[in-house]
């Protein structure tokens, strides 16, 4: 080999190990709802931010801004229940729940890498680096705060379902089999989270209270012939209802941590 072949094989070899060290790390797509971005895991690749294209690097950024600013709009009603967003940011939020924390954290290290590059001090990718930082902790509190809220609604809804069960066994505990009609015997009375308040009477009469509280009044069930009709006094059943123990009442959860029914005593019922 002569010295100018040596010299042509000794430069492609230091091409090839620098080329080496600049391998390009794949992009990831995350698809969040209608919202969709690119951005790669440099820390897991063993990768150097700043070895990337500017470019590229501008791109991700902007692509995952993007995604972050339509999350935040799209769930901003998720506290709301009246807003015709209601629906679709709890749907958003569910789906973002087992995969948009991964994402942030290889953003957030993306991002405190990215300002130690020199093409990172100023310009688009200063200030993409700046407003991505504001967008993911922004994120992360929405997450946080939309987890409870959504751990609250799996314990509403697991209530509900369950409270016809917990409806039959009081009145299997506490009414006689052909309960006579004006007896104002109590067994169950339950209260939904928007402080909607039920009190079932073995002869079917319920009497109900509205969210805003104001006097509770009596339901008599259907079919009632005017025999019976003439038994039904309201104070007395309105009497009966005022008078059931707070704190067995079956209450609808206003948080995760609360259970989901009390436990009912031999008070329960009515005279």
């Amino acid at each position: 080999m002569n010295f100018m072949s040596r010299k042509l094989w000794m430069i492609g070899g230091l091409g090839l190990a620098l080329g080496g060290c600049a391998t390009k790390v794949a992009p990831v797509q995350y698809n969040l709802g209608l919202a969709r971005a690119e951005y790669r895991d440099y820390a897991k690749a063993r990768a150097n931010i700043c070895n990337e294209e500017p470019r590229v690097v501008t791109d991700e950024l902007g692509s995952m801004n993007k995604l972050l600013t339509e999350f935040l709009s799209s769930t901003e009603q998720v506290k709301n229940p009246k807003s015709v967003d209601h629906a679709r940011a709890l749907e958003t939020l569910k789906e973002a729940e087992g995969s948009l924390g991964k994402v942030l954290d290889v953003y957030q290290a993306n991002l405190g890498a990215v300002r130690k590059c020199d093409f990172a001090k100023s310009g688009a990718i200063a200030e993409l680096a700046q407003q991505g930082t504001g967008l993911l902790e922004q994120s992360r509190e929405r997450m946080t705060e939309s987890s409870q809220l959504i751990a609250v609604k799996n314990a509403q809804q697991k209530w509900l379902e369950e409270a016809p069960q917990r409806e039959q066994t009081a009145r299997q505990t506490w009414c006689a089999k052909n309960p006579e009609v004006g007896s104002t015997d109590l067994y169950y009375a339950r209260k939904f989270a928007d402080g909607r308040t039920e009190w079932l009477f073995c002869d079917g009469h319920i009497v109900q209270s509205g969210p805003k509280g104001g006097e509770p009044t009596l339901v008599s069930p259907d079919g009632l012939s005017a025999k019976d009709r003439r038994k039904v006094k309201p104070p007395r059943y309105i009497e009966a209802a005022n008078g059931y123990p707070v704190e067995e009442m079956d209450k609808q959860p206003t948080s995760a941590a609360e259970p989901s029914a009390p436990a009912h005593s031999s008070s329960a019922g009515g005279n």
